[in-house]
C-alpha cells in the first residue's frame, strides 16, 4: 500500500497577507505545495489529503484538484474548524485561535488508513526528505507506535532576513527522538557562528544540529493516541484559561515518548529548507526555485501545462 501525504493548509496566512498556500511561485504558476506533491509522487505516495477551512474551500478545491496533478495521485479534503471537538466539549468563551497542528492532523482520521506523512503547506522540504520518509513508512506498514521525524540540519534552515525559531531535536544513541527543544532568535552572527537568544544572552548552537520543520511520519494508530491526549489537553487549565494555547504535534510526541507508548526515528535530511512567512520572502523563494529548475531538479512546468 502506498503512503499518504497529509498537507496542513488551514492557516489563513494572516502575516503573509493572502492565502500563501495558493500563491504561484514557480514559472508555470506552481505553489510551494505543488513542489511537495511532485516530490511525494516521485517518492511513491499514492494519496494527498489537504486540511483546509470552509471559508476558502471552494477556491482551494478548484485549484488543487486531482486533475491539476494529472491524475497521478488521489486527492481528498478535510476541514479544521474551532468547533471540531470530541463529544461533550465546546469551544471556550473568547477562543478564536485555531487549536494547532495536531488538531489539524486529527481531522483526517476518517480518510487515512495507511502510513502517512505530515507537512506544512507553505514550506519547501526537498525531495530527499520525501524519499526518506516514504522508505520509512513502507517499512512500518501494519505496525503501531513506530513513527518518524525528518530532521534538517540547522545551517540549512537559517534565514538571510533575520532570526528564526527552531525546535532542536535531541536524540538517544539509537537515533530516536527524546525531545524537541524550542529555541528562539536563532541567527548566524558576524563571527560566522550560530547563536540562539535566551534571557537576554546569546548561546552558541552547532549548525549541524538537527531541527524539526514539522515533517512527520505516522501509522494510523496515531489518531487514537491523539484523541486521548487531546481530551487531556482540553481538560487542562492551560486550554481552559489561555485562549491561545495550541495542541501541537511535538506536544503529543513528548507525551508518547515519556510514557513509552511510541518511538520517533529521526531521519537526517541534507536538503535546503525554505518557507514563505512574509511577503518579503517571496522573491527569495522564487529565486531558489529557479535555481533548482536550472540545475534540472524540477521541470519548468511540473504538471506539463
Amino acid at each position: 500500500m502506498k503512503p499518504t501525504l497529509l498537507v496542513l493548509a488551514a492557516g489563513m496566512g494572516s502575516r503573509y497577507g493572502s492565502l500563501k498556500q495558493m500563491d504561484g511561485l514557480g514559472p508555470s504558476g506552481e505553489a510551494i505545495i505543488d513542489y511537495s506533491i511532485y516530490d511525494a509522487i516521485q517518492a511513491g505516495f499514492g494519496k494527498v489529503v489537504f486540511v483546509i477551512r470552509h471559508s476558502f474551500a471552494e477556491e482551494f478545491r478548484q485549484i488543487f484538484s486531482r486533475e491539476r496533478f494529472g491524475g497521478q495521485v488521489e486527492v481528498e479534503f478535510v476541514y479544521q474548524e474551532l468547533d471540531c471537538l470530541p463529544a461533550g466539549y465546546t469551544v471556550p468563551e473568547g477562543r478564536q485561535k485555531p487549536w494547532g497542528t495536531n488538531h489539524a492532523v486529527m481531522m483526517a482520521r476518517d480518510v487515512i488508513h495507511e502510513p502517512f506523512a505530515v507537512i506544512n503547506s507553505d514550506d519547501f522540504y526537498g525531495r530527499e526528505g520525501f524519499r526518506a520518509i516514504a522508505d520509512f513508512l513502507r517499512g512500518v506498514e501494519g505496525q503501531a507506535g513506530r513513527y518518524a521525524l525528518v530532521g534538517y540540519y540547522l545551517k540549512n534552515t537559517l534565514s538571510d532576513f533575520g532570526s528564526v525559531s527552531r525546535g532542536i531535536c535531541e536524540t538517544d544513541g539509537d537515533g530516536l527522538l527524546t525531545e524537541v527543544v524550542e529555541r528562539t532568535s536563532i541567527q548566524r552572527k558576524d563571527d560566522g557562528k550560530v547563536y540562539f537568544a535566551e534571557n537576554g544572552e546569546d548561546h552558541a548552537v552547532p549548525e549541524e544540529s538537527l531541527v524539526s520543520m514539522n515533517f512527520w511520519g505516522f501509522t494510523p494508530d496515531y489518531f487514537a493516541w491523539s484523541d486521548e491526549i487531546f481530551r487531556r489537553f482540553l481538560d487542562s487549565d492551560a486550554a481552559k484559561t489561555n485562549p491561545k494555547a495550541e495542541f501541537f504535534i511535538p506536544y503529543v510526541a513528548d507525551v508518547l515518548i515519556k510514557r513509552g507508548d511510541a518511538s520517533f526515528r529521526v531521519l537526517n535530511c541534507d536538503a535546503k529548507w525554505f518557507g514563505v512567512t512574509y511577503k518579503e520572502d517571496r522573491p527569495f523563494v522564487v529565486a531558489k526555485i529557479g535555481e533548482l529548475i536550472e540545475r534540472g531538479v524540477y521541470p519548468r512546468s511540473l504538471w506539463g501545462r
